[in-house]
């Protein structure tokens, strides 16, 4: 138990461009791990170690590695910025203990760095903030911290001050030891101590002061001190910032800057010092056998096995599954029970694993981050000794909001693109197949047009498969708009028993933010319909959710209410009631007025202040509603709600509209109405399609 004190399983996080995989780079260097400093842009990092991160400089699949620093483990997971992997991040946080969130001093808090922020609370992870590219022209820490405040609702805890910036970048001050830090070397490997230089030591003693006194917010005993005008011990200042930054009521802030080799072991220090150990967070399952208790899971290596399965890569050699172990030890070729998949499965190999180089080991107890071999299982599985049948919540999959046919140019290359495509659905639970049972198309989805362009690029260099894709379509959806009554009986009278059933009830639309797209709800009374029936009702009005009847879309935004009906003694089946409520379904929902809903994106988009007006001009075409610029020395920042159907191509638009300077990002943020022109065109595209494919 007590070497896991010195265990931390931290990630690392942040907008794209922020520096994350540079910063993993030098932790790796000053950790002894590497003894070369790769850079993203040129060799590729260690970290990327997939050909398609080398060549577009971006972090595709989140990558774990194990350091040591003085006499602490760290587990460090480098997890991409951009929001089309965003699975790669959330399977990441549910497993960690701890994370580093990575800002750049120029831009500060980003769209993808609130994303990243409203993971990290889901999953209660405490975090300390790097404020990174301090020697870049226009970095400013004090604005960032104040955005840090403001826009992600943190209370800030600087520990450090930079002395100069930009060029002049030269170290920081520590706060809490009162001295100046440099780094000497080529590669910063020399961290030298030093007095405070007299420019700065009145801004020192001031932010200093500061700094105890938004501790003496969260510890009596230095408020104490503090009115007593006492020396405040250092240990109990390490102490206190601790168990606030566990507590998640404080978020430590660091400065420096990864690509210039400044402030990397100070950030390894306060990692080991702040960041919680397996032994401080408190972990539940849930007991699958006794009514989903939550049962508290303890980092004893004695203790029946409890583990997560979060993250699935096929290698040459087979498939690797990476997993969390919370509670008791994995032993190498021991059987284990997959509770979701409810059967057993033998562990042939446990792996340590470092970006794509891996070492045998024997076993591996609580707390820590493996590899192992020879497992057939999904995302988010839980695996537990045998005699428990426990499960660990599982991990937040967002919803696909934009479809792309695929076909292989060649017949014979059909098996290989389906075996390509059932391995990524088992490794990204945001990625989903389906076959389109009228047109026989296979069609995938995603989170972006990045996100399936990486995985057809995927199916052509890793399966040689090379594939027809067609234009991306958006995921749009069905729903009601004002509250319809129902009364249908569905009756067939054949030779022998025939079929009857009756509903009646009404359907009543939700709102399209409702978390359930459809609510069922009973209110028979006096065995009007039997209650062995009721089911089949609810499966039948739940079957007809998948396509609606205006263009083929999913339905949301439905509740059914059940509220009479009658039945025969001898014609009645369970059959009989869901052919019943299908119809019902269809027939109903005709009549409460539907309209289609199209996703809208929140898009942040970058650009040099001159081209300001062009693409704003460009926003508000696309049927955008812009909702605020910002400027930011030079650059101008300007978000905005989009129709996803408005953004297809966009990234070549701004290319070209910004001589290449732009950049943006997008996320899914709602569902809303699309405008009724809009609607008949849709309608009259898939009745057309529906007919060419007819007459086929």
């Amino acid at each position: 138990m007590e070497n896991l004190r010195n265990l931390r399983n931290i990630g690392i996080s942040a907008h794209i461009d922020s520096g994350k995989t540079t910063l993993t780079e030098r932790m790796l260097y000053y950790t002894g791990r590497t003894h070369v400093i790769k850079e993203v842009k040129g060799e590729g990092a260690v970290m990327d170690h997939m050909e398609l991160e080398k060549e577009r400089g971006i972090t595709i699949t989140s990558a774990a590695t194990t350091v040591r620093w003085n006499e602490n483990e760290i587990n460090i997971i480098d997890t991409p910025g951009h929001v089309d992997f965003t699975v790669e991040v959330e399977r990441s946080l549910r497993v960690l203990d701890g994370a580093v969130l990575v800002l750049c001093a120029v831009a500060g808090v980003q769209s993808q760095s609130i994303t990243v922020d409203r993971q990290m609370k889901r999953y209660n992870v405490p975090r300390i903030a790097f404020i990174n590219k301090m020697d870049r022209t226009g970095a400013n820490p004090a604005n960032v911290i104040s955005q840090l405040e403001s826009k992600l609702g943190l209370t800030t805890l600087p520990l450090q001050i930079p002395m100069g910036a930009e060029s002049n970048f030269q170290g920081m001050i520590d706060l809490i030891e009162r001295r100046a830090i440099y780094f000497d070397g080529e590669k910063g490997e020399d961290v030298r101590y030093e007095e405070i230089p007299a420019e700065f030591a009145d801004e020192a003693a001031r932010a200093r002061q500061g700094m105890l006194e938004a501790l003496s917010m969260v510890s009596d005993e230095i408020m104490e001190l503090l009115l007593e005008e006492q020396e405040i011990p250092i240990d109990l200042i390490h102490k206190t910032i601790r168990e606030g930054t566990i507590a998640q009521q404080l978020c430590p802030v660091m400065v420096g800057t990864a690509y210039r080799n400044k402030g990397i072991q100070p950030l390894l220090d306060a990692v080991c010092r702040y960041l919680p150990s397996p032994l401080d967070r408190e972990v539940f399952a849930k007991d699958n056998d006794n009514g989903m208790a939550e049962v508290p899971l303890a980092p004893d290596p004695e203790a029946p096995l409890v583990a997560m399965a979060f993250k699935l890569v096929e290698e040459a050699f087979g498939q690797v599954t990476y997993m969390r172990i919370y509670q008791g030890t994995l032993q190498k070729g021991t059987f284990y029970y997959n509770s979701r998949q409810k059967k057993r499965a033998r562990i042939s190999r446990i792996l340590r694993v470092h970006a794509d180089q891996k070492e045998d080991i024997d076993a591996a107890t609580a707390g820590d981050i493996v590899a192992v071999m020879g497992l057939e299982c999904a995302t988010g599985d839980t695996y537990c000794a045998e005699g428990t049948n426990l499960s660990l919540e599982s991990i937040y999959a967002a919803e696909p909001v934009i479809d792309l046919s695929i076909q292989p140019n060649k017949r014979a290359d059909y098996d290989k693109l389906s075996k390509a495509l059932n391995r990524f659905m088992r490794e990204d639970p945001t990625f989903r197949v389906h076959v389109d049972p009228e047109t026989s198309e296979t069609i995938i989805s995603g989170m972006g047009e990045l996100h399936l362009e990486i995985y057809v690029e995927r199916i052509r260099r890793e399966y040689k498969v090379e594939c027809t894709v067609g234009m991306p379509k958006v995921s749009y959806r069905e729903a009601p708009t004002r509250e319809t009554a129902f009364n249908y009986k569905h009756k067939k009278q054949t030779g022998g028993s025939g079929q009857y059933a009756h509903v009646v009830g009404k359907l009543v639309p939700l709102d399209p933010e409702a978390p359930e797209p459809f609510v069922f709800e009973n209110k028979v009374t006096g065995g009007r319909i039997p209650t062995e029936y009721i089911p089949s009702v609810e499966k039948g009005f739940r079957e007809s959710m998948h396509k609606g009847p205006v263009a083929g879309y999913e339905v949301m935004g439905v509740q059914m209410v059940l509220e009479d009906g009658s039945y025969h003694d001898v014609d009645s089946s369970t059959m009989a009631f869901e052919i019943a409520a299908r119809d019902c379904f269809r027939e109903t929902f005709r009549k409460a007025d539907p309209v289609l809903l199209e996703p809208i994106m929140l898009v942040e988009v970058e650009v040099p202040t001159e081209f300001q007006g062009p693409v704003t001009g460009a926003i508000s075409s696309k049927r955008g509603v812009i909702l605020g610029t910002e400027s930011r020395s030079g650059y101008t920042v300007i978000s905005a709600e989009v129709p996803l159907s408005e953004m297809f191509g966009y990234s070549n638009d701004l290319r070209s509209m910004t001589q290449g300077k732009g950049g943006f990002s997008m996320e899914f943020l709602k569902y809303q109405k699309l405008p009724s022109r809009f609607q008949e065109e849709i309608v009259k595209r898939v009745q057309a399609e529906a007919k060419a494919t007819a007459k086929a």
